[in-house]
């Protein structure tokens, strides 16, 4: 898949990865209103067993796998609700009571959060950026919060969007950030979930971030542009090759001479 300047995803994954030394391949998430649109497009595995999504994207993002699979396989009821495919119930809303310590409250937080219409979502592929047979809906990162920032300012200066805001829910961090940056076509930052820390393989204090993806090579290519403008990825010092140098800013003991 290419774009008028010839950026593909492959390489958009690859100066993603090298520039701002990121630990995981990004997500490409496509969303199908058709179970039978996902048979023309290839799978490197199959799951076994039901998974819930956010290890689908985690197999994705560290396996390297291309994965698809049908909403209704899908073992979490948070987001089967958020991708359409039930709707909301008091037995779910009673498994948000512990979010908020109020039952009628938590049934007011369980019908805000991001939801796709039902019906709309009826399968889905996940697969590393660079592998994706399809143009995806959405790019996901698992990120550090300062890689983050990184994608963040990207976005904005190709986009020509500031500020940015994102929509924080006490659950469905994954699914629901996915569906929101889906249907709203805007980027979103969020934490993990309680669900996703235990089931995503998050143990490092990770954030995620949600590009959509029509604007994903745009994003690639700003980094890109902006690298070699600044001679480095770092916004914190310019022409440094790591984004954010682990320094004490303006420290007068830490400094780096050429050598005689």
């Amino acid at each position: 898949m290419t774009n008028s300047d010839c950026l593909t995803y492959e390489t958009a994954q690859e100066s993603f990865e090298r520039l701002l030394k990121l630990d995981y391949h990004p997500v490409a998430i496509k969303f199908f209103a058709s179970a039978d649109e996902i048979k023309k497009y290839p799978s490197d595995k199959e799951a076994r067993t039901r998974l819930t999504f956010c290890q689908f994207t985690a197999a994705s993002r560290m396996a390297g796998y291309v994965l698809k699979d049908t909403t209704d396989r899908i073992m979490c009821d948070n987001c089967l609700t958020t991708f359409g495919g039930q709707e909301p119930s008091d037995q779910e809303a009673k498994g948000h009571f512990k979010y908020v310590a109020d039952h009628a409250f938590a049934r007011e937080v369980l019908a805000t959060k991001p939801r796709a219409p039902f019906g709309l979502i009826k399968a889905f592929l996940t697969a590393p950026l660079a592998k994706t047979p399809v143009d995806p809906d959405v790019v996901m990162f698992v990120c550090n919060p300062f890689q983050a920032y990184h994608i963040l300012n990207d976005y904005v200066g190709a986009c020509r969007v500031h500020p940015l805001q994102f929509y924080h829910t006490v659950n469905s961090a994954v699914c629901g950030g996915a569906v929101w940056s889906y249907l709203n076509r805007k980027p979103e930052m969020n934490t993990m979930c309680a669900g996703s820390y235990t089931s995503g393989k998050t143990e490092k204090g990770e954030v995620n971030v949600f590009i959509p993806g029509s604007q994903i090579l745009d994003v690639a290519r700003q980094l890109r542009r902006r690298t070699e403008i600044s001679g480095g990825a770092s916004v914190l010092y310019a022409g440094n090759e790591w984004p954010g140098l682990d320094v004490c800013k303006g420290c007068p003991m830490v400094r780096f001479d050429d050598p005689d």
